[in-house]
């Protein structure tokens, strides 16, 4: 993310507060399984525990889910986010993304995602793990810096 804190973590460019804030203080409700994949995302890196769970289709939740968000929250610092395609239906919907973490080299977290809609919420249901994409070093970085990839997280 870039060294502003005021922006929001999905590297929206705008400011947290109007982005995925309101969705997270239950003032908005997602409008597209794209926004509710930014806004989970969002809520991974800011460690909103509650969102996540909340935004997770009821028919999938886990006793210990609370443990393993946790969990994968303490272990993984994100680093930005990619929407590579968004294919929305009536109330369905498929998002494939990738979500970029500190390792060595960079992590990636490619995965095509499935989103449902029910009484006008969208929930995240669950997505399959693709294979990572490789990145050109002229590219603009995923972190939202406006720099080339070669000159911030360099692969």
């Amino acid at each position: 993310m870039s060294e502003n804190p005021k922006l929001c973590p999905c590297i929206s460019g705008l400011s947290y507060s109007a982005c995925c804030q309101p969705l997270h203080d239950g003032k908005l409700t997602a409008s597209s399984a794209e926004q509710l994949m930014c806004s989970r995302y969002s809520a991974f890196y800011l460690g909103n525990i509650a969102y996540l769970i909340s935004t997770l289709h009821p028919n999938v939740r886990q006793k210990d889910d609370k443990q393993t968000l946790a969990q994968t929250i303490e272990q993984t610092q994100w680093l930005g986010l990619k929407i590579i395609n968004h294919k929305p239906s009536a109330k369905t919907a498929t998002v494939e993304f990738i979500a970029f973490y500190q390792d060595n080299p960079i992590g990636q977290l490619h995965e095509q995602s499935r989103f449902i809609q029910e009484d006008e919420q969208w929930y995240y249901t669950d997505g399959d793990i693709l294979e990572p994409i490789k990145l050109s070093r002229n590219e603009a970085c995923f972190c939202g810096s406006g720099k080339k990839l070669k000159r911030c997280h360099m692969l």
